[in-house]
């Protein structure tokens, strides 16, 4: 796998979701402005074996190229709704399958959907610092999106929208200074 890949992996359990969706337009767009190939997956794409894999051994073939492409990913941008004031148990299971160490230094765009405004630090408290933990290179602006922000799936708040495009931009412009790609334009 090149690295001029952009990988999005989406903590929710159903599909339709506006979390997929809010991730796979991130993903598209950095895609884009990096001239790099991209895909998106959620929980589900991960099947059968993963829920009660214990490490990465015991996944599946299919669900081991999810992660293999995970782990080749010049960028990725994580997305999860909230669940009970964090991202999803199922979530957290896929990325404690992986070693400390195989996300060093990746650049990754943090997003969270929620029924509303009380879940908006779920960025800051919960998902940055997991991937602290794995020593990875989160993009400042997090971007937190509720219910009101969407319509038909489809993000309609001018904050957010800007927020979004800040995240794209500065993981675009980190990926351009650390020369894994080069800016397309």
């Amino acid at each position: 796998m090149s690295s001029k890949f952009v990988l999005g992996i989406s903590g929710n359990l159903t599909r339709p979701s506006k979390t997929r969706g809010f991730v796979d337009h991130i993903v598209g767009q950095v895609a884009k402005k990096i001239g790099a190939s991209s895909a998106t997956f959620d929980i589900q794409d991960l099947g059968p074996s993963f829920a009660h894999s214990k490490r990465l051994g015991d996944l599946d073939p299919s669900a081991r190229n999810i992660v293999e492409q995970l782990l080749s990913a010049a960028v990725l941008v994580v997305g999860s709704p909230t669940f009970k004031g964090s991202y999803t148990g199922l979530f957290k299971h896929f990325f404690d399958l992986l070693e400390p160490p195989s996300l060093k230094g990746k650049p990754i765009i943090l997003a969270a959907t929620g029924g509303g405004e009380r879940h908006s630090l779920v960025v800051e408290h919960q998902l940055r610092p997991l991937f602290g933990f794995f020593e990875a290179l989160t993009i400042p602006t997090g971007i937190y999106a509720s219910d009101r922000d969407f319509a038909d799936g489809v993000i309609i708040s001018e904050a957010i929208r800007n927020r979004t495009e800040q995240a794209i931009f500065e993981a675009c412009r980190l990926v351009a200074e650390t020369g894994n790609v080069s800016l397309a334009a």
